[in-house]
């Protein structure tokens, strides 16, 4: 039976030091600012959200070469109106598409709510009826490779809609959380919680204290 051998105390400390930058205090190549996380702090950055609008990135360009393809193909085919309408959904899906990806890496990234509200917002209600448009009219002479890419971008639209709602609801709910957190530690006015008064704060010790209870403490600022 082999006997197991302890690390050195110098490669031990790099190991942790190297774990921790990749894993923790991760700060990727796509995102301008890393997000720093507190030991014990909940990482609510949704892992599928970001691998679907990674995919997402790459396959768009595709989706507006196919399409600017099909709509020369077929423009002069098109009724007089159509011929106005289509380009101008065409337009309008290109231009906000690399708004609402944008805000999409930013806020699940960087667990920013306003960011990621937008994107889901964008998605909602803009590019998915854009494109259930595009899919459902029939004046717009559909051609097979348009119908199947627009399926394509319509499955990663719905996908990104379900992630991004469910990591909204996470990142609301901690917000929430933080908020009557502070509210108990701080007590009304900014002062001191009643079992505190009378201590000098510059005497107190915070890592000498108990751990609060997350849910007893938002029960007791309710209170309050």
């Amino acid at each position: 039976m082999a006997l197991q051998t302890p690390l050195p105390p110098h490669l031990r400390r790099g190991l942790m030091t190297f774990s921790g930058s990749l894993f923790i205090n991760n700060k990727t190549g796509d995102c301008g600012l890393r997000q720093v996380y507190t030991p014990g702090q909940e990482v609510l950055s949704c892992l599928p959200l970001q691998m679907m609008l990674y995919f997402n990135v790459f396959y768009f360009p595709f989706w507006c070469l196919a399409e600017g393809l099909m709509l020369e193909l077929k423009y002069n085919l098109l009724p007089t109106y159509y011929q106005v309408l289509l380009p101008g959904a065409y337009v309008m899906i290109i231009l906000l598409e690399g708004l609402r990806l944008y805000l999409g890496y930013i806020g699940n990234l960087q667990e920013k709510v306003p960011e990621l509200a937008g994107f889901l917002l964008l998605s909602f209600l803009i590019q998915l009826p854009i494109l259930l448009f595009l899919l459902a009219d029939v004046n717009t002479i559909r051609l097979p490779l348009e119908t199947a890419v627009h399926l394509i971008l319509l499955l990663f639209l719905t996908s990104e809609i379900s992630a991004a709602f469910f990591a909204l609801k996470g990142m609301t709910k901690q917000l929430a959380q933080r908020f009557y957190l502070k509210q108990f530690e701080e007590g009304p006015e900014g002062k001191p919680p009643t079992s505190m008064r009378g201590c000098h704060w510059g005497e107190v010790s915070w890592g000498t204290l108990p751990p609060i209870d997350p849910e007893l403490a938002l029960v007791s600022a309710r209170e309050h």
